[in-house]
């Protein structure tokens, strides 16, 4: 999957974040709303205008930002 098909970022939509292409929905967004609890059939329903390539994509770009070490360390907090 090239996700770069799929995902870009443009500082003037949503101040630059990645989001999936022709549209102003964030891979944050989609994440979030995964976290939360929706499937991918739900996503789809609310936003029939992207695609299950979308979703693959925004993984696919989730992916390659940690083997490249571009998220930061998740840290247990003190106790």
């Amino acid at each position: 999957m090239n996700w770069k098909n799929h995902i870009v970022s443009d500082r003037a939509v949503l101040l630059g974040k990645p989001v999936i292409k022709g549209t102003r929905i964030s891979v944050e967004f989609i994440l979030e709303r995964m976290a939360n609890g929706w499937t991918e059939s739900t996503i789809l329903e609310n936003y029939p205008h992207i695609t299950h390539k979308d979703l693959q994509a925004v993984f696919a770009y989730l992916n390659d930002c940690v083997k490249d070490g571009l998220m930061v360390e998740p840290r247990s907090k003190s106790a």
